[in-house]
Order: C-alpha cells, then structure tokens, then sequence
C-alpha cells in the first residue's frame, strides 16, 4: 500500500519519464473532478477530495510545500462544497442555482487575495529558516506560488456557492501556473494545465448558460 503513496514507485514509462501512481491516479481523478464541476454534478466533490489527497502526498515529497497547503484546503473546502451543493430545503435551492457575485463579494474577495498574497508570501518565503526539518530548502518563486495558491482558495470557496465569478479566477490560476510549471521542469504537470484552462473556459461558458442571477 505505501507503495501506491510512493514518487519511487513506477507505474509506467512516457518518452523516459517515470509515471509514479501517485501522481498518475491524482492526476486523473483531478481532471475528472474538473469535468464533474463543469457539469455541475456534486461528484465533483468526493472525486476532487481523493485526487487531492493523493496529490498532497506528491507535493510533500517533492517539497512543493505551498501546493501541499493547497491540497490541504481544497480537501477540507471539498468537504464544505459537498456538503452545501447536497443540502435540502429552499436556501439549498437558491445556492444550487449559478448566481453572480454580488458588488460587496467581488470587493472581498480582492482583499482577501490582495491580504492573503501577502501574508502567505512572507510566511512561504521564510518556513525554511522557521522551520528548516520539515522545509529544507527555500521556497521557489513565492510570489507567484503564494499568487495562485491564494486565487485558488478564493475560487474555490466562489465555486462552492456556484458563483459564476469562479471561472475567471480559475482561468487565471491556470494561465500562470502552465508557464509556472514549466519554469520548474515539470512539464507534464505543465500540459495537465492547460487541459485545466480548456476545462475552466468551457466550465465558463457552460455556467453563464444556466446563470438564473
């Protein structure tokens, strides 16, 4: 079993490069649960939690400390939009149907990403000396790394309450993090987003349809 949870472990080989099922069944559980948002299905939810959990132990162990964090959350959020999306009653009605945000939202929404940029690329850009046994080396691009894991946790909570001002957010997040990866190295993870930007413009496109607000 902890050979599954392993980046040692070869599942297969692509033009040299070791798929480990770690990173493989994240990967494909991911999109999955992508595709599922688009549609608007709740089993976007469970399927998004496996694909994290699995990704969180991928990002551990090759020290991508930030998308680790991001993992976490989007478990614990993922829990939170299952649980909001499968309610019952009249208030549930409402929050299934795709809305836009409000003005007063939007504007928190900005402050929190403008806030939570900040604080976490000061936090990120410093857990190595904090805490150097568990971060060993120092954090690579924590701007943009903050940028997107903040823009992430926005959309994500936006999403939950099916507001169609997710969608550009996720589009952002996407743009940034293909020619982020690429930087690193990692160019599958590279191409997994940009089939990411295609998933969020044509999620885009499907929620504005069905908007009732």
């Amino acid at each position: 079993m902890t050979a599954l949870f392993s980046t040692g472990t070869v599942l297969f080989r692509v033009a040299g490069y070791a798929m480990s099922p770690v990173e493989f069944l994240g990967t494909l559980l991911t999109l999955w649960s992508v595709w599922l948002v688009t549609r608007r299905n709740v089993w976007t939810w469970p399927v998004g939690n496996l694909g994290g959990l699995l990704f969180a132990f991928l990002f551990y162990q090759i020290r991508l400390y930030s998308d680790l964090v991001e993992q976490i959350y989007y478990i614990a959020t993922g829990f939170y939009g299952w649980w909001v999306w499968t309610r019952r009653g009249a208030a549930a009605e409402a929050d299934l149907s795709v809305t836009v945000a409000s003005p007063r939202l939007r504007a928190v929404s900005l402050g929190a990403i403008v806030i939570g940029t900040a604080l976490m690329r000061f936090v990120m850009s410093r857990v190595n000396v904090w805490w150097p046994l568990w971060f060993p080396e120092t954090a690579s691009y924590p701007y943009w790394d903050a940028f997107t894991t903040v823009v992430s946790f926005t959309a994500q909570l936006l999403m939950a309450h099916k507001k169609l001002d997710c969608w550009p957010l996720w589009v952002l997040v996407d743009v940034i993090g293909i020619a982020l990866y690429f930087v690193k190295g990692v160019v599958f993870v590279s191409f997994l987003y940009v089939i990411f930007l295609g998933l969020a413009l044509n999620g885009w496109r499907s929620w504005r349809r069905t908007r009732t607000a």
